[in-house]
Formats: C-alpha cells, sequence, structure tokens
C-alpha cells in the first residue's frame, strides 16, 4: 500500500533532514576556535549568524507547533528536533553571553581607570623642596650669551638694545591664575622601558600622555597644589599640518583669555625643537634628573618689555632656589602671540634627547618658582 505524505508532513521532513546539517555546520564552525567571539568576528557577521539562527529557530517552533502528534516514530523525531533546537539555541545564548562579557569587561576595565584616576586625584602631591644640591648635567652644546642681568643669561637675538631699565624686573603680576597651552602639542621626548610610545613623527606623538601635553599636565598639578588656578589647553595646533601652528594657537589663547580676562600669565610650553637624541639639557637635583627650561621671548609685539621683565623676575628667582635649572633666555624679532598677556612666554622644557620623566620632574620645580615670585 502506497502512504500518501501531506505536503505540510513532506516539510516537516525535509528541515528535519536538512537542520542537523546546519546546526553541525555552525557548532564546528563556533567550538573549532575557543574563543567565539573572535571566531564569529574573524569569519562571519556575527549579528547576521544570531538573526538567522534566530529566524530558524523560530521557524522550527512554528512547524512544531503546526506538526501533528503521530506514532511514536514522530515522537522520537519530535525529540531529536528539540535537542537540535537546544543546541542551537546553547550556541546562540553563548554567543550573547560572550559580548555581555566583554561589555561586562569593558565596563570593568573603565570603573578601575575611573577608579585609578580618582585615587590619583586624590594623591597627596610631592612639592618641590628648597636647600637641595643643583648640579648641571654638562652637555654637547654652548649656548650662547650677550647680555647678562643680575645673575640672568641673555642671548639676544633681536634688534633691540637692551639695558638695565628694560631688563630691571619691576613688575607685578596675577599669580592666582595661570592658562597653559600648547603650539606645537605633539613634541614629544625620548622614549624610556616606562614610559614607551611609537612616535608618529620625528619626536612627535599625536598621543597627549607622552607628549608635552603631559607636560604640561603636571605642570598644571603642582600649581593646583599652591592654590593657583589653572586653565590648561590641549588642544592639537601642529596636527595634522605644522604649518601655521601660532595661527590656531593664537585663537585658543584668545579663547582662554576671554573667558579668564583678569590673567597675567599665560604659558605656551614646548619642547626644545632640536631633533638630535645626543642633545638632553638637564641638571641633577638632589637625587633626580630633571631637564633644563629655557624662556623663548618675542620682540616683535607692544608687551615685549613686560615679557621680558617678567621672564627675567622668573629666573632670578630660580637661579635662587635650583641654579642651573634655566638655560639662558631667547629673545627673537618674533611675537610668538606674547602680545596676549602682560606675562605672555615661551617655556622650553627640556629637548629631544630629555626623557619624559626628566621633563615631568622640572615642572615640580618651575611651579615652586613661580609661587614664590
Amino acid at each position: 500500500m502506497i502512504k500518501v505524505f501531506k505536503a505540510k508532513d513532506l516539510i516537516k521532513y525535509f528541515i528535519r533532514i536538512l537542520i542537523p546539517f546546519i546546526v553541525l555546520l555552525i557548532v564546528l564552525q563556533v567550538v573549532s576556535n575557543q574563543n567565539l567571539a573572535k571566531q564569529v568576528s574573524e569569519n562571519v557577521d556575527k549579528k547576521a549568524l544570531l538573526g538567522t539562527i534566530s529566524s530558524t529557530v523560530s521557524q522550527i517552533e512554528m512547524l512544531e507547533n503546526e506538526a501533528e502528534d503521530g506514532s511514536k516514530q514522530d515522537k522520537k523525531d519530535d525529540f531529536i528536533f528539540l535537542s537540535e533546537l537546544a543546541v542551537m539555541k546553547s550556541v546562540q545564548d553563548k554567543s550573547v553571553n560572550s559580548e555581555n562579557t566583554e561589555d561586562n569587561n569593558k565596563e570593568n576595565v573603565d570603573e578601575n581607570n575611573n577608579e585609578e584616576k580618582a585615587d590619583n586625584n586624590n594623591q597627596p602631591v610631592t612639592q618641590a623642596q628648597t636647600g637641595v644640591s643643583v648640579e648641571v648635567v654638562p652637555n654637547n652644546v654652548n649656548p650662547r650669551v650677550t647680555n647678562e642681568y643680575n645673575g640672568v643669561k641673555i642671548n639676544n637675538m633681536s634688534d633691540h638694545e637692551l639695558n638695565n631699565d628694560i631688563l630691571n624686573p619691576d613688575i607685578e603680576v596675577n599669580k592666582s591664575k595661570v592658562i597653559i597651552y600648547h603650539t606645537h602639542t605633539c613634541e614629544s621626548y625620548t622614549p624610556t622601558e616606562n614610559l614607551y610610545y611609537e612616535m608618529t613623527g620625528n619626536y612627535r606623538s599625536v598621543d597627549l600622555n607622552f607628549s608635552v601635553a603631559r607636560v604640561g599636565d603636571e605642570l598644571e598639578t603642582q600649581l593646583s597644589s599652591y592654590g593657583i588656578q589653572v586653565i590648561h589647553d590641549k588642544t592639537y595646533h601642529d596636527h595634522p599640518a605644522y604649518n601655521g601652528s601660532y595661527s590656531r594657537s593664537l585663537i585658543t589663547a584668545q579663547n582662554a583669555l576671554a573667558n579668564n580676562p583678569d590673567t597675567d600669565i599665560v604659558i605656551d610650553l614646548h619642547r626644545d625643537a632640536i631633533a638630535d637624541a645626543s642633545y638632553a639639557p638637564k641638571v641633577k637635583i638632589g637625587e633626580e634628573y630633571a631637564s633644563q627650561l629655557m624662556f623663548v621671548m618675542g620682540g616683535l609685539n607692544e608687551n615685549w618689555v613686560q615679557n621680558l621683565k617678567f621672564a627675567v623676575k622668573v629666573m632670578q628667582k630660580a637661579n635662587e632656589l635650583y641654579p642651573g635649572l634655566f638655560k639662558p633666555l631667547i629673545l627673537r624679532n618674533s611675537e610668538y602671540n606674547q602680545h596676549l598677556a602682560k606675562a605672555g612666554c615661551i617655556i622650553e622644557v627640556g629637548a629631544t634627547g630629555n626623557t619624559l620623566e626628566e621633563s615631568i620632574n622640572s615642572m615640580k620645580y618651575l611651579a615652586k618658582i613661580l609661587n614664590e615670585i
């Protein structure tokens, strides 16, 4: 006798034959790599796979609901279907759980980072001590000196004639607030084992954790420990284009001053541009090494005399507390955006041969000096 199958039964049996092979392929693909999330992301679109599984599962469940209960063989087949369905749902659940685990891990990392930042913020700041020994480490560069005022050495490369009246630091500034920005934000230092980074240029990095912006962070921290309010802007002005950096940083400085009009001290923090690892001007203060500092002043603006007086005042105090920390001041026929403030200046921290650690060390001494003027 010929058994007649209904169309619905044929579809049901066809799917029962086809599904095990689909499930087997999926399981083999997933199990072949221990890291399910990585395997799925590398070989297939995870969301598409989950969508396919979900859709297939829904179709199976729909057919199962439509199927008529029959013989024992049918019940056995139903059991096989349910087992296969459980396997498919397990694969789906593992993928979802893997996603959730990744998200949870990311959240935990973020929470740990936030807690670490909070802990760092709560840690007491180690301020610079005075009365310690200071020794200038010899290097292969002998700076030119054209003028000297009470121990402050100056390399005058401008067209101005300097005299004692100009250099006399008879200037009072509001030191309760300081603006820090970086015309060359990407300037960086010689990498070390503890502070290693991949250069994105010749001693340059777009990672603010390894550029002169990180040195600015330390200066901000140190100044804040003395109750000085600091506005630190880390906008890129030399990336992706280097030319026009001063035009772009001018806008940054103008905006900072517009929001803080009572600010006298505006520091453009740099690193010496000499791109040679053999040049690393530093001093040994106590038991640690610190990058030497240098004022670079512009003589082509209406505030150049006041700017220069401020720099001389700072260097006099530095010579009193940490002699040798500052290299000779350079005065050039430039503007450097220093027309914006009464005490506008460029301070260069170290050179390419210095390390970030040495440059960070310098900031506690600079902050101490600025607090003492």
